[in-house]
């Protein structure tokens, strides 16, 4: 398998042009600029389609195709490039708990990496959605740590850590995950599930996410929301395919007019027909 990024263009997408030793001002401001750039999609699940996490397919979707995708491609991206940087980076994965009971027992569903600087570790992670930190973490420090967007904090709990973010006043659980590295053959098992469990949030749903300054714009079929670092929000419903495919494009930046006519086609009926079955 080819696990060489094309860096240069990478960093042309992200409008970088600086520094490229890695430290964490480097780790920083890759990570900004990626959250902000590439958007959080599930199209191709969504429509039934395979997700392959090669070095290739994910250059021509992300780099070439005005594509995004979920943590599985993001992450994967962004370890490549880290890794061509000079950075000591090894990927992890994590059991969601966003939107569940803190008892609950989620399969293993979310990629992030580990990144060791100066003998600091960090947790960078470039494809949670929703709430994807826009700035890398400490892992070994438990107070709270600020973000250009919500704070969070990354506590020990016995063998694991928790991600959590500040949401208002209230501290969330995103995810929690133990430091050992995962294997390329666990990550396709973990992707599959995700891509092809009909209990798979990205199979029965369309989710989509974007970071910019100052607020995050995320899709649930046809919900619109508009989240605030305070914690504040404005949602508000779509009435119909054209209208989806259209925030899509203009505000996820996400290119639906290259897909295939069939791939477009299919979105537009899938959307259609969740309208008319009241399923939003």
């Amino acid at each position: 398998m080819n696990d060489t990024l094309n860096l240069d263009v990478y960093l042309q997408r992200l409008g970088y042009s600086g520094d490229r030793a890695p430290t964490l001002a480097t780790l920083a401001e890759l990570q900004r600029r990626h959250v902000e750039t590439f958007p959080f999609e599930n199209l191709t699940s969504y429509l039934g389609g395979e997700v392959p996490l090669d070095t290739a397919t994910l250059e021509a979707k992300l780099l070439h195709g005005g594509r995004g995708g979920y943590c599985f491609e993001h992450n994967r991206v962004f370890q490549l490039a880290l890794r061509q940087l000079g950075f000591q980076v090894r990927g992890l994965a994590a059991r969601v708990f966003w939107n569940q009971s803190e008892d609950a027992q989620p399969p293993t569903t979310h990629m992030l990496l580990h990144v060791l600087i100066d003998g600091v570790p960090w947790i960078a992670d470039t494809g949670f959605g929703a709430l994807t930190p826009t700035a890398p973490l400490r892992l070994d420090v438990d107070g709270e740590q600020a973000t250009s967007h919500e704070p969070y904090r990354v506590r020990q709990s016995g063998a694991d850590y928790r991600l959590e973010a500040k949401l208002g006043a209230q501290w969330r659980l995103l995810y929690r995950f133990p430091l050992h590295e995962v294997s390329p053959a666990d990550y396709r098992l973990f992707n599959w599930y995700v891509s092809h469990h009909p209990e798979s949030l990205f199979v029965a749903h369309l989710v989509s996410a974007r970071v910019e300054a100052g607020c995050r714009h995320t899709l649930l079929d046809h919900r619109y929301t508009v989240r605030f670092p305070d914690g504040a929000s404005e949602s508000h419903e779509l009435e119909d395919a054209d209208r989806v495919l259209d925030l899509l494009e203009r505000v996820f930046r996400v290119r639906v007019g290259d897909m295939r006519v069939r791939d477009q086609q299919a979105l537009r009926q899938r959307l259609a027909l969740e309208t008319e079955d009241g399923v939003r």
